[in-house]
């Protein structure tokens, strides 16, 4: 199978981009996909195929590095279709036991890193006039859990700046989807990707009871990265696309009582809010 459609894919040598990249590789795609080891990358891929795979060395926090990875998956493919934005990782801590400096380290690769690639990228997909940035972002973004305040802001973030994007772009034929997903086996709540804050201040029960709580889930999550990658790839088929897909049914299911409970609240004070503005 040989399909036409390029896709670039950010933070690609583990978890789900590494899956997604196997599945797209498997189906014919051809594949730009990121890492800062791009030879560990091509180890777990597991394919020698330089007419459809570019294992590229990108220090994501670099405007000059993301420019010349999207030259080079230029020169090789000629054009970008898909960009899903996955590079990222988490971190767990109150936010009185964060510091500036990880706070400040976690918003740079999970929000501005994200926005510098769709930045450099959309020129390529007006010319084209079409094209899908899929942007992965979390239900913690829309249903946060003690412990995961900064994180959670993080991937908020990106959930409006998604919902913003596809407005903007729209007229282009550029579509842009926000996926948030819940628990996926992914390596995700391993040391290797999550990141806690060292400070240990008395009390804060509820954090450190949802913290173990979390943690004990490592490996259990019910989320399987493989259905996750055939949906992420269905979805870039799509004609027309959503802007928000929640994934995983603790995902849905959160976000769905939190819109009936921000329904409820809005209706409330529906006077109290109307009541603001200048008499008519």
């Amino acid at each position: 199978m040989n399909n036409s459609k390029v896709w670039y894919v950010t933070g690609a040598s583990q978890g789900l981009g590494l899956t997604l990249v196997k599945a797209l590789l498997a189906n014919g795609y051809r594949v730009a996909a990121t890492s800062r080891d791009a030879h560990k990358m091509s180890k777990a891929v597991g394919l020698i195929d330089n007419e459809r795979f570019l294992p590229l060395v990108v220090d994501l926090n670099n405007a000059d590095c993301i420019d010349d990875s999207v030259e080079r998956t230029l020169a090789a493919f000629g054009r970008i279709d898909v960009l899903v934005n996955n590079a990222g990782y988490g971190m767990t801590g109150t936010v009185e036991e964060t510091s500036a400096e990880d706070i400040s380290q976690l918003f740079a690769v999970n929000v501005l890193a994200g926005i510098a690639v769709v930045k450099r990228i959309l020129p390529v997909m007006r010319r084209q006039q079409s094209g899908h940035i899929i942007n992965i972002g979390s239900v913690a973004g829309f249903v946060g859990a003690p412990g995961w305040a900064v994180y959670s802001a993080t991937k908020a973030a990106i959930a409006a700046f998604s919902e913003v994007l596809a407005k903007e772009v729209n007229e282009y034929g550029i579509k842009v989807t926000v996926v948030e997903p819940s628990g996926f086996r992914t390596g995700f709540l391993t040391p290797a990707s999550l990141a806690k804050s060292t400070a240990d201040i008395d009390g804060y029960e509820l954090v450190r009871r949802t913290q173990q709580q979390y943690l004990s889930m490592d490996g259990q999550q019910a989320g399987d990265p493989d259905r996750a990658a055939a949906i992420l790839i269905a979805l870039a088929e799509q004609p027309d696309p959503p802007v928000h897909l929640f994934l995983g049914r603790d995902a849905y299911v959160r976000a769905a009582r939190k819109l009936a409970t921000m329904k409820e609240e809005l209706e409330q004070q529906k006077d109290i809010s109307i009541s603001a503005d200048f008499d008519k």
